[in-house]
């Protein structure tokens, strides 16, 4: 890995940038870079290579422009904006060439509960996991207790003595590691409201964000708070034991008692300490999954932590007697409210197209009505709320009231829109074959469990149909064969 950057590595990557994206602090847009030739490109890995070799970067490379956007509230508090970050595009061309070399060492050393910033992976990957977990608990009369841990500003608290540190015991070293380092010898950064600039101040802790080195960075920083905190606490999941599953820096502990998951979250809590990281205790909460309300009282220091009832986990909601319905109406209920926001100054406005109102309702409305639907189970009555809710959108975009009486299909038809059950099924089936594909060790590996003493019965809420009935094992290898086109 210490061999000079290639001209492929910096042509490839070149060519993967965004036409739209920002530009940094020297005002190099993305379309400078994409149009350049052979001998553009030839002068750009140069230049690449003398940072590579010398250890040194360029200045601007290490210049952040902070452009801070209004979220909602009040708008004197500085929590309620969104601080986005504009790099030097050479320089995040360095950095992704980088992170391409840092990935191919360290990839294979993470551990398969991190999914966050990991290639074929993604939310979905943990929300199943921790569904079909609490799923088989239910089952099986066997608690789960949960702790959701919430790390306060995660990126911007990474020390990085202590992050070099562990990227040497990962194997990152020699001019990898001191090219990576040289990114942050004089970090920078200066803020941008409506075209007036700060003045630059210096940033000597946490990671750069909107750096392309930075995901990789930052799991590999967590996967070793992962590793020194486990124990012998566990519970089971489709074989295997899992103890915590993250996603970045969203963290959640498991474990079969309250007991158990104490000293487990007291060792979590010390390694984050250890390693300059804090836990949010307000935003930390517990929640037990059991038949019968069972108390979980679990402290990070002489704080007690909130136990709840349901708790949302990457946007979904779970609760603790690990129903879907709850979830299911929420989407519903979201999506409903945008619609009732959009609805005067879009959805019914006359002077917008049809096409463009049918665009906001690909792009906006389906989008949030139907997240995390493969964790659903499609009963008539869930189906029944998402024909509803859809039609409730197509309708208006129609320009017809309730009281019209038109066949959903003939409305359907007049907008050329594809019937929204029929896309969730794709999904769901699409997503299946994922699993079956899955390499074993891989979380969540597996296809749903169907129970043969009950034609048609599956209880895993990836199936919800009775197209399986009684279908053999290889069915599900298959499956997966002809998806991957294996013979």
């Amino acid at each position: 890995m210490d061999c000079p950057l290639s001209g492929a590595e910096v042509a490839e990557v070149v060519k993967q940038l965004h036409s739209g994206g920002a530009p940094g602090v020297d005002e190099i847009h993305p379309g400078y870079l994409k149009t350049m030739d052979v001998v553009g490109l030839l002068w750009l890995t140069r230049l690449c290579n003398i940072a590579w070799s010398s250890g040194a970067v360029p200045v601007e490379w290490q210049i952040r422009v902070v452009v801070p956007i209004f979220k909602k509230g009040d708008w004197m508090v500085c929590p309620k904006y969104r601080e986005i970050t504009l790099l030097s595009l050479p320089g995040k061309v360095y950095s992704k060439v980088l992170e391409r070399r840092v990935r191919s060492i360290v990839e294979s050393q993470i551990e398969v509960e991190q999914c966050g910033f990991r290639p074929g992976r993604g939310t979905v990957d943990q929300l199943y996991t921790l569904a079909r977990a609490m799923e088989g608990a239910w089952e099986f009369a066997q608690p789960i207790h949960m702790c959701f841990v919430d790390l306060e500003k995660a990126y911007d608290r990474v020390p990085r003595g202590t992050l070099w540190g562990t990227l040497q015991e990962y194997g990152v070293g020699g001019l990898l590691l001191r090219a990576i380092q040289s990114l942050y010898q004089r970090s920078l950064s200066l803020v941008r409201i409506a075209g007036s600039k700060s003045d630059l101040f210096p940033l000597r802790v946490g990671l750069r964000q909107g750096c392309p080195l930075s995901p990789v960075l930052f799991i590999t920083f967590m996967d070793r708070i992962s590793r020194r905190s486990c124990g012998m606490e566990y519970v089971e999941f489709g074989g295997r034991r899992i103890s915590s599953l993250l996603f970045a820096d969203y963290v959640v502990l498991l474990a079969s008692s309250s007991s158990d998951l104490q000293p487990f979250l007291g060792r979590f809590v010390a390694e984050c300490e250890a390693t300059g990281m804090r836990i949010s205790t307000s935003k930390s909460e517990t929640m037990v999954l059991d038949q019968e309300r069972v108390a979980c009282q679990l402290r990070v220091e002489r704080e007690v932590l909130p136990q709840v009832e349901e708790f949302t986990c990457l946007v979904v909601l779970f609760t603790s007697e690990g129903r879907r319905d709850q979830e299911i109406n929420r989407r519903i209920g979201s999506s409903s409210a945008v619609m009732r926001t959009l609805s005067r100054s879009v959805v019914v406005k006359r002077e917008l197209s049809q096409k463009a109102r049918l665009s906001i309702y690909r792009s906006i409305y389906v989008p949030i009505l139907t997240y995390g639907h493969e964790l659903w189970v499609m009963t008539e009555r869930t189906r029944s709320q998402i024909q509803a809710a859809k039609m409730s959108f197509l309708r208006r975009v129609a320009g017809l009231s309730l009281r019209i009486r038109v066949r959903s299909s003939e409305i359907r038809e007049g907008l050329g829109v594809e019937p929204l059950l029929l896309q969730i099924e794709r999904s769901q089936l699409r997503w299946f074959g994922h699993l079956i594909r899955m390499p074993p060790g891989r979380l969540p590996a597996g296809g749903p469990r169907v129970d043969p003493g009950h034609v048609g019965e599956v209880t895993s809420p990836i199936w919800s149909g009775n197209a399986l009935g009684s279908c053999r094992r290889n069915w599900w290898r298959w499956m997966g064969r002809g998806r991957s086109g294996a013979p």
